[in-house]
């Protein structure tokens, strides 16, 4: 039975609501989970502000250790862990094992950062003056998590606030309970001092509680733009700082002078993976015009060969949509495209879905209309939108063209090039003849309609700290 993780103790929900957790590959029931209530909430909150004090008097170098406990213990549980990623979310098992280890990864950067960077520093600011900066925990923090990516979109927020002094209360999506409670498990085996880490399992009431929570500092969220609006406004009223980690509608521009054998791969990989449930999505191509049929061609060849299943082999295999709720909005978006005569590069009828489970067969539609929903809004599915370019200007008016900004991919045969097209568009994160890669050292985030603020880095530390500023008059 899944129970919520509060001062250091397993503890039953007291909400009223259950709901079934499903194996997406199979539809199948998991288990059934009970929900929290926002007395639950504020369970958590007491037990994080009681242990505020000492956490936060802990030094760096003990924090890190925790960190590398953490860590270690996710490599001992890494198998198991890709196996109730792949039973709760759907991953198949080699997407599942890329979350396991960006997450040891993610622990082990932030207990090597705070072991070297700077809490406190002193320095001379004006002539006969001399300025203290100390950087303090900024104390209860809430993080709220999505259902698309397990572990991982957790640790981004639970190693940095750790590492920073912070005490926590952890929400993850009640749809993927099972696999993130295992976080919970590990904290619990490597004995955390209580109240420290502390998890709450329920659904968007007990997560707008804590927003609203005054006990809470700073809210740290993912998901979808229009929630992350929500909580901007509901925050406001108290000053709450936030991080928002939003949507996208992300371009991936190819030149005519790219390796197109490499663009497909990387087109492929960049709305496809996790079956495109990414923020980061790279759902809208655009093409030189000079290449465009040939790319197009082998694009279809190769998405043609795409699998679908519980394959543990490391083939081009897609997993399901995660939720029933999440399949049918992408079929809506299908109807719309009908609706619109969008024209199709792949016949989706010629895939072989499994008879159970909530696939979707990837799709791409060519000639896109600018005004089209499927070019504007993001869908969070295996679906591929389509335009050409003539030349770099328009290549890069088209790709910052949106109410977003999150991720940008450049695909080109120089990378002078490559780079200076970087620096013109409007993106957190752009990769140049690569796939989407992000070291748990690099920084994420996006502009516009994306989000606020940045994870990973030293940005991520920074995050969970406000700083302080002592001048003397010497």
């Amino acid at each position: 039975m899944l129970q919520n993780y509060i001062n250091g103790q397993w503890q039953p929900q007291t909400g009223k609501k259950s709901l079934d957790i499903i194996n997406p590959s199979t539809q199948d029931v998991i288990c059934k989970l009970t929900l929290s209530s926002t007395h639950d909430v504020d369970q958590a909150v007491n037990a994080a502000k009681l242990a505020l004090p000492q956490w936060q008097a802990t030094l760096p170098n003990e924090r890190a250790i925790w960190l590398r406990k953490v860590s270690a213990k996710l490599s001992e549980k890494k198998n198991y862990l890709i196996q109730i990623s792949h039973q709760n979310n759907g991953k198949p098992y080699y997407e599942a094992a890329v979350d396991v280890d960006d997450s040891i990864a993610c622990f082990e950067y932030y207990a090597n950062l705070i072991e070297n960077f700077a809490f406190d520093f002193t320095k001379s600011t004006l002539e006969g003056f001399e300025t203290y900066f100390e950087k303090h925990a900024m104390g209860v923090v809430g993080l709220i998590t999505p259902w698309n990516f397990p572990y991982i979109t957790s640790t981004w927020k639970i190693a940095p606030a750790l590492a920073a002094g912070c005490t926590l209360v952890f929400k993850p999506s009640e749809i993927i309970a099972f696999a993130e409670s295992e976080l919970a498990q590990i904290i619990d085996e490597v004995g955390l001092p209580k109240g420290v880490f502390n998890l709450i399992l329920g659904d968007a009431e007990v997560a707008k509680h804590m927003v609203q929570h005054s006990e809470i500092q700073k809210v740290s969220f993912t998901g979808s733009t229009p929630v992350g609006t929500q909580i901007m406004q509901s925050a406001a009223i108290s000053m709450k700082r936030i991080n928002l980690e939003l949507g996208g509608k992300s371009p991936i521009l190819v030149f005519a002078d790219a390796n197109l054998d490499d663009a497909v791969e990387k087109i492929i990989n960049g709305v496809f993976f996790n079956a495109g449930q990414m923020c980061s999505a790279t759902t809208r191509l655009l093409v030189h015009d000079s290449i465009a049929d040939e790319l197009l061609g082998k694009l279809k060849i190769a998405t043609q060969a795409i699998t679908f299943g519980n394959s543990e082999k490391l083939t081009t295999v897609m997993g399901p949509i995660t939720l029933a709720k999440q399949r049918k909005k992408i079929n809506d978006f299908l109807d719309i495209a009908a609706i619109e005569g969008l024209k199709s590069l792949v016949n989706a009828s010629n895939f072989q879905l499994p008879d159970k489970g909530y696939f979707v067969a990837p799709h791409i539609f060519v000639d896109v209309p600018s005004y089209s929903r499927l070019w504007t809004e993001e869908i969070f599915g295996p679906i591929l939108c389509c335009q050409t370019f003539h030349d770099d200007q328009e290549a890069i008016q088209k790709a910052n063209n949106s109410v977003y900004g999150l991720a940008a991919t450049i695909l080109s045969g120089s990378m002078a090039h490559g780079r200076g097209i970087a620096k013109r568009l409007k993106a957190g994160h752009i990769w140049i003849n690569a796939n989407q890669i992000i070291p748990a050292g690099s920084s994420w985030g996006g502009f516009k309609m994306s989000g606020l603020g940045r994870e990973l880095g030293e940005s991520g530390l920074e995050n969970f700290l406000e700083t302080s500023v002592t001048t003397y008059n010497l």
